[in-house]
């Protein structure tokens, strides 16, 4: 077990790579009465073309087995793990992601035995015929609820204007069509193939005994068997870098039009280059459209945005975008002045004291953040599986200059990377 000293954020944490290669990291906080344990697979939606681990081809599986996948673990076949977990004073959930499905616990007492059950039931899969199309009809039930949901469709709908083959465009839990092609056997093939040890990650924070809780772990895994496992092989559609289509209109019953302007983002390759991308667009978009953000401000005073105004970046395997968006009685005014204020700012330049805020803004929401166990392990997880350390982000944003933002606010947009999704009245 390696122990890691951060002295920037004063804390330690304990990581090793299993023999069976689950990747473990420990965080103790005894100063927390909680204790928060994420288990992940680096295996989302978009990954639904791969060579099975114990295949020779390429196989395409149906849009949404990764979420469903998710669902259905929780099932045994004599029992539901929610009612373990609550029996144990623990509150457990998941989520499936574009790049990640995870299932998690947070508890104040009997933590290792908590631990264990959430080990356990995630790597002991049942599934049968019966359960599975007992399933079809609640995913369906929740694929419809999210359809009739403005707000997700305008998510949704503006990624399907970005992304023209890549599967992000497709929603998370598939389709109800989709779904209603999905076995047991595919639901296996994807288990086996992406639920191995090796393309897992186990973070635990809190209050912990890291040499007792490493010790459990290890047990716990030393007896199990896995088969071996090489590289996944995935396979992604090629995708052009502008966006789709310029306009995705929407028709639903609302009171109120919404309007999302997209950016398409290309995230690098290269983990030192991806992490400095992931860092300057936030950036970028927080200096222009935070509520004392210079677009922000524009927008606002010329009422057209409300209190529902956002815009969120995400930077993540093979993907990127950036969501500016907002209800607004006037969709095509906002969409036009959103982009031409977006593509002005290449030709801004930040001064020195804008950029020392910028760098203190976004230290200070990291620190703030530290100070919750779910929001430390979700991110280290994150930026883990992207071959990141979480933990040295700090230092990476004071190592920043002025230049290294100003390079990249010339190049940063450009029309072709623009789509806009309006949700209007039908």
């Amino acid at each position: 077990m390696e122990k890691k000293q951060y002295d920037t954020l004063s804390e330690t944490l304990y990581t090793e790579k299993l023999s069976n290669g689950l990747h473990v990291f420990l965080l103790p906080k005894q100063e927390m009465s909680k204790t928060y344990a994420i288990f992940s697979t680096n295996y989302g939606s978009i990954d639904r073309e791969f060579i099975p681990i114990d295949g020779s081809k390429l196989e395409t599986v149906p849009d949404g087995v990764a979420h469903f996948l998710e669902h259905k673990l929780f099932e045994k076949e004599d029992r539901d793990v929610f009612e373990d977990f609550g029996k144990q004073g623990a509150s457990a959930n998941a989520f499936t992601s574009f790049t990640q499905t995870a299932y998690l616990f947070s508890s104040t007492s009997n933590i290792e035995k908590n631990l264990e059950t959430l080990i356990d039931f995630v790597q002991d899969p049942y599934f049968s015929d019966q359960s599975v199309e007992k399933e079809k009809g609640i995913i369906g039930q929740e694929i419809n609820m999210y359809n009739d949901q403005p707000d997700w469709q305008a998510f949704m709908g503006t990624l399907r204007a970005l992304y023209k083959n890549n599967p992000v465009r497709i929603d998370i839990a598939g389709t109800v069509d989709s779904i209603g092609k999905i076995t047991k056997d595919d639901l296996y093939t994807c288990y086996n193939t992406f639920y191995h040890p090796e393309n897992m990650r186990l973070f635990v924070a809190g209050n912990i005994d890291a040499e007792k809780v490493m010790s459990l772990i290890k047990r716990n895994q030393d007896a199990k068997e896995f088969a071996q496992m090489s590289h996944i092989e995935r396979s992604y559609p090629q995708e052009p870098d502008e966006a789709a289509i310029p306009l995705n209109k929407i028709k639903m019953p609302v009171s109120t039009p919404k309007c999302t302007v997209g950016i398409k983002v290309k995230p690098s390759k290269v983990p030192e280059t991806f992490i400095k991308q992931d860092i300057l667009q936030d950036f970028i978009m927080s200096y222009y459209f935070s509520k004392g953000g210079p677009i922000y401000q524009q927008l606002y005073e010329a009422d057209l945005v409300d209190s529902s105004f956002y815009y969120e970046t995400n930077l993540d395997r093979n993907i990127g975008y950036i969501l500016i968006g907002s209800n607004t009685d006037d969709p095509d005014a906002f969409s036009a002045k959103v982009k031409e204020m977006l593509l002005g700012t290449t030709k801004d330049s930040i001064e020195e004291e804008q950029f020392s805020l910028m760098k203190k803004k976004y230290t200070g929401e990291v620190l703030r953040g530290m100070n919750s166990l779910e929001f430390i392990a979700n991110k280290y997880i994150h930026y883990q599986t992207l071959h990141i350390d979480f933990f040295e982000l700090l230092p990476i944003v004071q190592a920043l200059t002025i230049d290294d933002i100003n390079q990249y606010l010339k190049n940063w947009v450009t029309e072709k990377q623009l789509a806009v999704c309006e949700i209007v009245p039908n």
